[in-house]
Formats: C-alpha cells, sequence, structure tokens
C-alpha cells in the first residue's frame, strides 16, 4: 500500500519551522533506538576517495580548482568518524526539501535513499549543513542556532559529540562537495536534472573549519 503524505518542503523555514525541523530529527534517532538493521554509509570516507579520483580524470578549470581544496580537506580530516560517538540509523540526507510541512507543522520526511548506521551527531551536522546556509552556502547563525535548539530539546548532546560537531560538520560539506562535483563533471545532457553548484558546499567547510579552530 502506498500512502500519500500530505504537506510541502518550505522553501524559506522560519526560526521556529529550523526548530521544529531539528526536534523531528531527534524524535526519528530516538524511534530508531534499538534498530537492529544495519547499514554502512555508502557515501562515506571510502567513497570520498572514490570519487575524487574519478573527479581527477574528468576536472578542469573551475573544477580542478574546487577538487585541489577537496584533496586538501581529505588529507586533513583522514577518517572523521573514529570517535566512540552515539551511533544508530541516520536519514544522512535531511534537507529542507526531504521534510514536509503542513499547518506550521512536520508532516512527513521523505526519502530515505541513503539511510545508513552511522553517528547520531553526523546526522545533526548535515542537516545543519543543510538548513543554516543560504543560496551561497554562508552561514545564518540564527537557523544555526533554532535547528540545534529544536534537536537538543529532544535529544541533548553528550559533549564529546558537541565537540565532534564541527569536524562532522567538515565532512557533510565534503560529502556534498564531492557528489555534486561529480555530477557536474560527468552530467548527461540528455538527463533532465540540472546538477548543482559544489562550490556553495565548500564554503560550507570553512565556516565548518573554523568552528573548530575556534
Amino acid at each position: 500500500m502506498i500512502e500519500w503524505k500530505t504537506g510541502a518542503w518550505l522553501r524559506q523555514p522560519s526560526p521556529a519551522d529550523q526548530a521544529a525541523a531539528g526536534a523531528v530529527l531527534a524524535r526519528l534517532h530516538q524511534a530508531a533506538e534499538g534498530y537492529a538493521g544495519r547499514r554502512s554509509n555508502p557515501v562515506g570516507p571510502p567513497a570520498w576517495r572514490r570519487l575524487a579520483d574519478r573527479c581527477a580524470v574528468g576536472a578542469s578549470g573551475e573544477d580542478r580548482l574546487l577538487l585541489d581544496r577537496v584533496e586538501g580537506a581529505l588529507a586533513r580530516l583522514g577518517d572523521p568518524f573514529a570517535d566512540d560517538l552515539p551511533t544508530g540509523a541516520i536519514h544522512a540526507d535531511y534537507f529542507p526539501d526531504n521534510v514536509l510541512f503542513e499547518d506550521g507543522a512536520v508532516s512527513g520526511v521523505i526519502d530515505f535513499y541513503f539511510g545508513c548506521t552511522g553517528a547520531l551527531a553526523y546526522d545533526l551536522a548535515i542537516a545543519l549543513s543543510a538548513w543554516g546556509f543560504d543560496a551561497d552556502g554562508r552561514a545564518t547563525p540564527d537557523a544555526l542556532a533554532a535547528f540545534q535548539r529544536g534537536y537538543e530539546a529532544v535529544r541533548p548532546l553528550s559533549e564529546a559529540e558537541r565537540q565532534a560537531l564541527p569536524r562532522l560538520g567538515e565532512a557533510a560539506a565534503l560529502r556534498f562537495t564531492l557528489t555534486r562535483l561529480h555530477d557536474r563533471i560527468f552530467h548527461d545532457p540528455s538527463n533532465l536534472v540540472t546538477p548543482k553548484d559544489p562550490a556553495v558546499f565548500l564554503n560550507r567547510l570553512d565556516h565548518w573549519r573554523a568552528r573548530e579552530a575556534a
């Protein structure tokens, strides 16, 4: 049976909407506690290396400059998931267009294609990187604060998770930069989907790196 979910995603979520989306992500994490199913992250560090190597074959001009910065980030981050942080089932693609709202409340969450087992704080870092920046990849402090506040109202972060969050934000920015860069370099013009700009996610990486340094 297919169930139709009502609602629509928000192009300009308010701070209250950000907080509501954060709270629902935390409830998803809580609801999956004890779930026995396991799935390795299909776009984890091994995939980043493969994507970067493939991009190197076709990158030129601006894409080559982006790839050079990506290589620096790969070398610096190493394995960003080495810490013993709480793990479980994560969405791994909790972007605004995957969260439906109706009458001021979240009515549904869709697109679990990248769902996997991973650090819960990494899922939060992905979501913050998706919800807390403008179209040019500049941080929106009010949005970042509202989303995290909503999440922690349901599931407070441990101190270790809070300390790891900037590094996990870098990992999230690197992951989406690489997949977008790959899609742009190897885009098939016959496809109707327009490749998304990888540079705006590389800008997010700079933000998270600055937070980690601070």
